[in-house]
């Protein structure tokens, strides 16, 4: 056999162990799998201010979503683990086993119900027009032919899409936010209290229509029924002893988790 050959079958058996080692996670006695069998790996973006943002001191994370998953970890008697991954890669992440969970704000929606599992809703949301206080851009019907800023991988590039044919992607909300600040874009479509936030600090933004309302849930395998129930065991108890709510009221001062009327 030629060495070339020889070489392509080892890299193919290194690499075909390496995945089959990645795909293994612990199974516990409740039928519930974890990468790691006394840990929870939960997955945030830590772009996405004040749900995940980087500590510069020690890089970790911190935020509402990041308390929300330490919070479900101790419920569960586990050790929470943070994974930062960009949150255009964070459906894909849980899915194929870089994380149990993702704790990142997303929407429940049918395209991402095709490969992934959610959990019920811990907090309601809703995409905000966000624009500088000069703009006359007020509601969903003005924003024809505007150019619309928004989060690669976010429900909020659709929603924009619904109005415009100019849509711009960045890497995240706050960047997103950031160039609309500095004179670029006409307006950014994302979540009304970051860019409510995002206004308290500075930012020269200002709200407009709010376009629609949304539940934002955590993100598990599909193929992970247990650890569903468990998370999901584990969000009641937190709404019923008012965790949720404090969290909430921690940084946004305001309960966002109780669905609205």
């Amino acid at each position: 056999m030629r060495l070339e050959k020889k070489l392509i079958l080892i890299f193919s058996f290194i690499a075909a162990c390496f995945l089959s080692a990645c795909a293994e996670k612990e199974k516990l006695a409740d039928g519930s799998e974890l990468i790691h069998k006394d840990q929870f790996v939960f997955a945030a973006s830590g772009e996405f201010k004040p749900f995940s943002y980087v500590n510069n001191e020690d890089l970790t994370m911190s935020g509402f979503d990041i308390e929300v998953g330490e919070a479900i970890a101790k419920e569960l008697g586990l050790e929470p683990v943070q994974k930062r991954i960009k949150f255009k890669g964070i459906v894909e992440g849980v899915k194929t086993g870089r994380a149990d969970v993702a704790v990142a704000s997303h929407t429940i929606n049918p395209q991402r119900s095709k490969h992934v599992a959610f959990s019920t809703p811990y907090y309601y949301s809703g995409p905000q027009i966000f624009t500088r206080p000069d703009s006359d851009i007020k509601t969903v019907d003005d924003l024809a032919g505007k150019e619309v800023a928004v989060a690669k991988g976010s429900t909020y590039a659709d929603t924009a899409s619904r109005y415009t044919d100019n849509v711009k992607t960045y890497d995240s909300d706050i960047t997103a936010l950031q160039a609309l600040n500095s004179g670029r874009h006409d307006a950014v479509i994302t979540d009304f209290v970051t860019g409510k936030n995002a206004a308290k600090e500075g930012f020269k933004v200002e709200g407009q229509q709010l376009i629609e309302r949304s539940e934002q849930a955590i993100v598990l395998p599909k193929d992970n029924p247990n650890l569903l129930k468990r998370v999901n065991e584990a969000l009641d108890k937190l709404r019923e002893d008012g965790t949720l709510s404090r969290i909430s009221m921690e940084y946004f001062g305001e309960d966002i988790t109780k669905k609205p009327e």
